[in-house]
């Protein structure tokens, strides 16, 4: 009998949490996974929160949700993702729903959604933000897909989403086939970059400065009461706080310093690549998370010489310097994943409101932080806005913070602390606000030895020198 409004397969910890946010929000959920047993334990752990219908097949697990049926998919991204879409289309009948919740690239959302609207079917790529608490408490969702999906399925996708501090659900329409996919990767992107510049802000506060773990996590505690405001400063502070009770070490120090990635911020570099974007602290993040990786690298660069750090003491006053320029190097990078977001609406043409995505990201995501609020009034103020570091409030802020941004740089550079996210913020900053670059000179390069010509200041046109004659000027 079709009892569910909606199911959920792939009963992993994000696929079990949000079905059970589902039914905690008065849904009859369908459950289903590749192993019975764990669907089965499932309703014996958590059964009593809610209308589970529990399925042992795919047919079955379809046959249980009305029509039209949406059925959401929580498996790993790829291959596995493809053979369960498949294996519902089967059962499937025009009009019925496929979500995939998981981190899939968004260029497979727009093959898949694609070809399943060709069969009739409805195919939305969503992305979830919050981890298993979130997913469980209310998670940020960004769907994508065809509007008349939305129509459907987004109320109850709102119902189980997190809540900004006014009451507006973390979760709306963001555009057509793999916009919502898209949107999610440059959140994680944006993710890896605002965790790189912690990082280096605590590795100038210990290695810079000579401070302990705990007296760190002060601090940062300290600064998330103010525009530092946000989940990872928060989570931080915790994880300096934490000790070893094995060792009784701080848990900072037990921990092997390899950073490892599942490949969305490898992704959002890819594709910032493709469009011609320069997203350098997503760059610079993706990349430090690589060095820290390259065991054989770093083995041989032992000896290297480096600064003497007798020779640079740096005192506790860097303390306020080093929030300032974390502050504006996080306007940064929030900055360029809106360009990135912006450039592929255009080329896609997905028509993507970017104070809406900004809104979505206020609570339930891992980069929630309080200055979306103004993010998201900047955008709706100004939906032209050139570059989030036009707005007036941001770039107030950042000529306020850049002299002390500017002496951690030197700072971290005179004692030997890389800082790649400070400092290619701040050489982002500096190359916007030039009035002349060096491509001019790189330009005349290429025609030397390429031909590949060049535009003048002076007058319309296309030109070439003669470099190897006369050098005389052509124009083309």
């Amino acid at each position: 009998m079709s009892s569910a409004d909606i199911g959920v397969t792939g009963l992993a910890v994000m696929g079990r949490n949000l079905a059970r946010n589902f039914a905690r929000n008065g849904y009859t959920v369908a459950i289903h996974n590749r192993s019975y047993a764990r669907t089965q334990e499932l309703v014996d752990q958590f059964g009593n929160e809610g209308s589970f219908v529990a399925t042992e097949t795919v047919a079955e697990f379809v046959k249980s949700l009305r029509r039209p049926r949406k059925a959401m998919i929580m498996v790993q991204a790829g291959t596995a993702t493809d053979t369960v879409i498949e294996a519902l289309a089967e059962h499937m009948e025009p009009g019925d729903m496929i979500i995939d919740g998981g981190n899939a690239h968004f260029a497979d959302t727009r093959r898949r959604e694609a070809a399943l609207r060709k069969r009739d079917l409805l195919f939305v790529g969503t992305g979830v933000s919050g981890g298993e608490e979130g997913a469980l408490l209310g998670p940020a969702i960004m769907p994508g897909g065809a509007t008349e999906a939305y129509a459907s399925l987004g109320p109850m996708l709102e119902s189980i989403a997190a809540r900004a501090a006014d009451g507006t659900p973390c979760c709306s329409h963001v555009g057509p086939d793999g916009a919502g996919h898209f949107v999610k990767m440059v959140h994680n992107g944006i993710e890896y970059s605002d965790m790189q510049l912690i990082g280096e802000a605590y590795d100038l506060l210990r290695r810079g400065i000579g401070l302990e773990p705990r007296r760190i996590s002060e601090i940062f505690a300290e600064w998330n009461k103010g525009e530092l405001d946000s989940y990872l400063i928060e989570i931080t502070a915790e994880v300096l706080a934490h000790t070893d009770a094995e060792t009784g070490s701080s848990f900072v120090d037990v921990i092997v310093d390899q950073a490892a990635q599942k490949g969305t911020g490898r992704w959002t570099v890819q594709n910032a690549l493709n469009l011609g974007v320069p997203v350098t602290g997503i760059a610079e993040a993706t990349f430090a998370r690589a060095l820290s990786s390259g065991n054989v690298q770093r083995e041989a660069a032992r000896q290297l010489a480096g600064p003497n750090p007798a020779e640079h003491e740096v005192s506790e006053d860097m303390i306020d310097d080093v929030r300032q320029a974390l502050f504006a190097s996080k306007i940064v990078a929030y900055a360029q994943g809106f360009d990135q977001i912006a450039a592929a609406s255009a080329e896609y043409d997905w028509n993507i409101d970017l104070g809406a995505c900004a809104s979505l990201w206020r609570e339930g995501c891992i980069i929630r932080a309080r200055f979306l609020d103004r993010i998201t009034e900047a955008w709706g103020a100004n939906p032209a806005l050139g570059s989030l570091l036009a707005a007036e409030e941001f770039s107030s802020a950042i000529a306020q913070t850049q002299d002390s941004w500017r002496r951690v740089v030197a700072t971290a550079a005179r004692v030997g602390v890389p800082t790649p996210g400070f400092s290619s913020a701040l050489s982002y900053y500096d190359g916007l606000r030039s009035e002349r670059l060096p491509a001019a000179l790189i330009q005349g390069q290429r025609d030397f030895f390429g031909a590949h010509t060049y535009r003048r200041i002076d007058k319309d046109g296309t030109f070439h020198t003669d470099w190897s004659g006369d050098r005389s000027e052509l124009s083309l």
